[in-house]
């Protein structure tokens, strides 16, 4: 018996006055109702209703029993609104996971403006270079700056598109040359990314082609000789001011240390292969609010953002 909706059919049957009011107003036969009733009756054992071809009212233990199921009935009502209401709020704790480097870079800002947006949501922001497990670790969304992603269950929305810049310090080209092809690369000290996808520099031409003529798929420059890793952008931005080498830096971190003269395009006229920021998050049919608004507020804030990135 489903008990909830059987208090339900009671109490109509009370606040109308008899069955057959209510039957009509519930949409059921005067038959099917009096059914439920004495399946209620038979329920509790005890007689709520006394009936006769005419009239009807309610014993001693019926008006007790109408007077909880009223009471029962509204706090189930209020404690639905209220659910429905709380489902429709971006409210509550929202735990994201980023690139430590970009979080400071890019997200910084983006997120103060966020949550004065939001007053009455909670962030729990975990800044780590290394993919994690966004549900084993209880993560409502994940920022991943990746060539592409691996196929998941989890849900990807491309957000926007960084373009990766090779660069060096002005001193260092200075000292060591300036390369004329990609093949120049192999002679120079060079510092890469070490959690990229690939080790070393993709670019979308091949090496032996002319500058911008694209060649099926991608292809990888891998380093030998003087190599440095790092794996942090930060880290591997600054490096490459004090003259460490060549690499290529996401353009968020490239082009203000361009501007500033730090830093100096090499090869510019060769296409690296692009990251893509995404929005990674549980699959769910009842997208939460949180993550609604905070996905949506990233895709509609980072491409402007990223221009003005420090």
């Amino acid at each position: 018996m489903d008990t909830f909706n059987v208090m339900r059919t009671f109490r109509r049957i009370v606040e109308l006055g008899g069955l057959a009011k209510a039957a009509e107003d519930l949409g059921i036969s005067a038959a099917g109702l009096s059914k439920q009733l004495r399946s209620l009756e038979a329920h509790l054992d005890t007689v709520l209703i006394q009936r006769t071809t005419r009239s009807m009212s309610l014993t001693e233990t019926g008006r007790s029993y109408y007077a909880e199921c009223c009471r029962l009935l509204d706090e189930l009502d209020a404690l639905e609104r209220s659910v429905k209401q709380q489902s429709q709020r971006v409210a509550g704790t929202l735990r994201v996971n980023a690139p430590l480097s970009f979080a400071l870079s890019v997200l910084s800002p983006l997120i103060t403006d966020f949550l004065h947006k939001y007053p009455d949501l909670k962030l729990e922001l975990v800044m780590e270079d290394r993919i994690v497990d966004a549900v084993a670790h209880g993560f409502d969304v994940s920022v991943r700056l990746r060539t592409s992603l691996d196929d998941s269950t989890l849900i990807a929305r491309r957000l926007a598109t960084i373009e990766q810049k090779l660069c060096a310090a002005p001193a260092y080209l200075k000292l060591h040359g300036q390369p004329q092809t990609l093949q120049d690369l192999r002679h120079h000290k060079m510092i890469s990314y070490s959690l990229a996808h690939t080790q070393g520099i993709v670019f979308d031409s091949d090496f032996d082609s002319a500058p911008n003529t694209p060649a099926p798929g991608s292809t990888a420059l891998l380093f030998s000789g003087e190599h440095s890793q790092v794996n942090n952008s930060l880290m591997l931005r600054d490096f490459l001011i004090a003259g460490l080498g060549i690499g290529a830096l996401p353009s968020f971190l490239a082009d203000p240390a361009i501007a500033s003269g730090q830093l100096q395009r090499v090869l510019p006229e060769f296409v690296n292969e692009p990251r893509h920021i995404y929005a990674v998050y549980p699959t769910n049919r009842h997208l939460q609010p949180k993550v609604k608004a905070f996905v949506d507020y990233l895709a509609a804030q980072l491409p402007d953002a990223m221009s003005k990135a420090r």
